[in-house]
């Protein structure tokens, strides 16, 4: 596969294919959780915890690109990791991803996210 950077910084985290619209899919990624999603025909990957109470996100849902927590219903828009909706007031990690040979992949150096909003 050809990269961009080194071997070390993209990760192969899963099939195109194993997404689904709206859906969030979690996965560890150099032993850290990473939600990946699909919304709108791009896919995203952010930190797998709410920012909240650390809250895994697997049982969340996406709608319109907005990520919503499980358990308290906080919201983080899934492009910048902003939190979008109380109780969330902190954003989370988002990563950069992209796509070969019908492989997501993932790079885990911060592209942004995880500052106070």
């Amino acid at each position: 596969m050809s990269e961009s950077g080194t071997a070390a910084e993209w990760h192969d985290a899963l099939a195109v294919d194993a997404l689904e619209e709206e859906f969030i899919e979690t996965i560890e990624v150099d032993g850290r959780l990473v939600a990946v999603c699909l919304s709108g025909g791009e896919i995203f990957a952010t930190s797998g915890y709410c920012s909240h109470e650390h809250e895994p996100l697997t049982d969340g849902m996406v709608i319109d690109g907005v990520i919503e927590c499980p358990l308290h219903q906080g919201r983080f828009c899934a492009r910048t990791g902003r939190a979008v909706g109380a109780p969330a007031t902190v954003a989370i990690e988002v990563f950069e991803t992209r796509v070969e040979d019908g492989r997501v992949l993932v790079r885990l150096g911060q592209k942004g996210g995880a500052e106070a909003s």
